[in-house]
């Protein structure tokens, strides 16, 4: 038998990990079942895990593992009244394992999709990022989007791009580019002799020139994040 509040919860993981492969935060789990704090969510997924729904997955950042659902969460349609009534779990329905290992990245600040702009060196907040984005050797950091640049290259403002921190790129990647040590801007990067150029993917922006010891190439694009 499930409260209402670890049918919410389980509810709740099990949507997320469906429509973005990487399970909800505490603070998000807090804020969807209405808790004042985190420890009340700490309860609700020890439960879960007491009862074998779910399997936290040890020295893995916010990596869970749905076991099995009741028949009930394949039937509800629409919420029930916030309560902590006991809700009964008839017979479980058992399911292949939905885990999504996720790693927490800090974003440090906004690069611009555009013309340069002041050098990002300080961390803003941490976003989940699916570990399966990650590539085995290297640090990663994320990077709030400024700028409709690199629009053509499916990348928006408001995006989060996630970058592995590098200093070596091939023509035609998408970097992190320092300019002349203080200003950065995130574009596809090119050779020419001695110089270096910085293209957009949108025909509104011009492509930028530079000597090759203006540009330092801080990271390479490996990911997208996008909230609708």
């Amino acid at each position: 038998m499930l409260t209402k509040k670890q049918l919410d919860l389980l509810d709740f993981i099990h949507t997320r990990l469906q429509k973005d492969g990487v399970p909800p935060s505490f603070d998000e789990m807090k804020v969807a079942l209405d808790l004042r704090s985190k420890s009340g969510i700490h309860r609700l997924i020890t439960a879960l895990e007491e009862r074998g729904f779910i399997r936290r997955l040890a020295h893995r950042a916010r990596a869970i593992e749905i076991i099995r659902l009741p028949d009930s969460l394949g039937r509800m349609a629409a919420p029930a009244p916030k309560d902590l009534g006991a809700v009964p779990a008839p017979a479980n329905q058992t399911m292949a394992p939905v885990m999504a290992a996720a790693v927490e990245l800090p974003v440090m600040g906004r690069i611009a999709a555009g013309v340069p702009i002041e050098a990002i060196n300080q961390v803003s907040h941490q976003v989940a990022v699916p570990a399966s984005m990650l590539s085995a050797q290297g640090q990663h950091f994320a990077l709030e989007v400024r700028g409709d640049s690199m629009i053509n290259a499916g990348i928006n403002d408001g995006d989060i791009v996630v970058i592995r921190e590098t200093a070596v790129a091939d023509d035609g990647d998408v970097v992190v580019a320092l300019v002349e040590g203080q200003e950065a801007t995130l574009k596809r990067i090119y050779r020419n002799g001695g110089t270096i150029e910085l293209e957009a993917a949108n025909p509104a922006y011009e492509t930028r020139q530079y000597p090759h010891d203006k540009v330092k190439v801080q990271g390479r694009l490996v990911g997208l994040i996008r909230s609708y």
